[in-house]
């Protein structure tokens, strides 16, 4: 929940600044695979499938689809800072999210048609802990905040 100081300015709870640094920090991603060098095999970038050879960092398979993924994400989890509740919000859901990304990943074969983001070995592995990482924020940012209400 966000309090007043003394000039007036809201100072945001942990919480909301966990929401901004992930936030900007998936912003960052989706900056980042739109640029030749960071993004190898940028000439392979394809707006999605698993046809784009394009890799973050030489690791993580990415196509234009997937960096906007990233950046609407980014956008979210800015915007939800807001408050302490869309902060709890955009952490714990977006966690979901990403480990039920990190489950389709390990389903989906990566040479078929329904590996439409792409992603690889390196991207799940970060998926799964994307997801445990939010929800492991959502949850102790905001643990007895009910209680003290």
């Amino acid at each position: 929940m966000a309090t007043h100081t003394s000039t007036g300015i809201a100072a945001r709870s942990n919480v909301q600044k966990a929401s901004l640094a992930v936030g900007a920090v998936f912003l960052l991603v989706g900056i980042l695979g739109f640029v030749p060098g960071i993004t190898a095999n940028f000439d392979q970038l394809h707006f999605a499938g698993h046809h784009s050879e394009a890799m973050l960092l030489g690791l993580f398979q990415v196509s234009a689809l997937h960096n906007i993924v990233h950046l609407l994400f980014g956008a979210a989890g800015i915007a939800l800072a807001r408050t302490a509740a869309g902060a709890r919000s955009f952490l714990l859901y977006g966690g979901i999210i990403y480990l039920v990304l990190f489950v389709y990943g390990l389903v989906v074969p990566q040479d078929s048609a329904g590996n439409f983001v792409p992603l690889n070995g390196f991207d799940n592995g970060l998926h799964l802990l994307l997801g445990v990482g939010m929800i492991a924020l959502a949850l102790i940012l905001t643990r007895g905040h009910k209680a003290r209400a």
